[in-house]
């Protein structure tokens, strides 16, 4: 296991992790065959296509920490989860399983200067190794509410949507598709996003919890619970 010593954040951030994963693995241990081939709440893929998404981003995230490509091709990551979209639900839930294991090996095998690394993830874009704990958290927590079986929006963690809303913000920030804009929490904290603003035009301001914020920013809720000095924009997928 990794030396508490190595990365004390990064060794928190796999914890959190972990227990996300455990929640969503316990949630697909009570799908049958039929559940798991049923449609998920991403349109256009079953229960099978999103498992099967999520045990390939992991193997996808070993590869990135271990310098490899973190796809061969996005034709190959397209091919890989509708092959793998009909396994039936015994079989996806040992496959989330194990990958996720597997990401959990690498990461606490990472020393400090690996964690401080450069990564580089699809279509050109790094980061830093030490956010891939968080980006995997995004799509468990996402991914988990996708699925359709219980768990909302409402039911994110809090830690998780405070940290969301700004990973969410920086996703959207500078392009020209979204309006300027400034969200607001209801405890007074603010984050920019979308275009630069015309001069002398003021950003238009939305206001909700870090859970509504996450629920429209993300695209699981039209924007319920937020409050806007505008119409709400529609804003493209991540």
């Amino acid at each position: 296991m990794m030396d508490s010593s190595a990365h004390p954040e990064a060794r928190a951030e796999t914890r959190v992790l972990r227990e996300a994963t455990d929640r969503l693995l316990a949630a697909v241990g009570k799908l049958d065959d039929k559940a798991v081939a049923e449609p998920s709440l991403l349109p256009g893929w079953t229960r099978g296509h999103l498992l099967t998404h999520l045990s390939r981003n992991a193997d996808a995230l070993v590869n990135v920490l271990q310098g490899r490509p973190m796809y061969a091709s996005g034709e190959a990551r397209e091919a890989d989860i509708n092959a793998g979209a009909s396994r039936g639900a015994a079989e996806q839930l040992a496959d989330l399983r194990a990958g996720a294991d597997r990401l959990e090996s690498v990461m606490d095998a990472l020393t400090t200067e690996q964690w401080g690394a450069t990564v580089e993830l699809r279509n050109g874009v790094t980061d830093s190794a030490s956010a891939i704990p968080f980006r995997r958290l995004v799509e468990v927590e996402l991914h988990h509410v996708d699925l359709g079986v219980g768990y909302s929006v409402d039911q994110l963690p809090g830690a998780f949507t405070d940290r969301a809303v700004e990973y969410l913000a920086r996703r959207f920030s500078g392009r020209a598709d979204v309006p300027a804009l400034q969200l607001r929490a209801e405890d007074g904290r603010s984050w920019t996003t979308g275009a630069e603003p015309a001069a002398g035009v003021a950003r238009r301001i939305v206001v909700g919890t870090p859970g509504a914020l996450v629920g429209w920013l993300s695209g699981r809720t039209p924007g319920s619970g937020l409050t806007a000095d505008a119409p709400l924009p529609a804003l493209p997928p991540l």
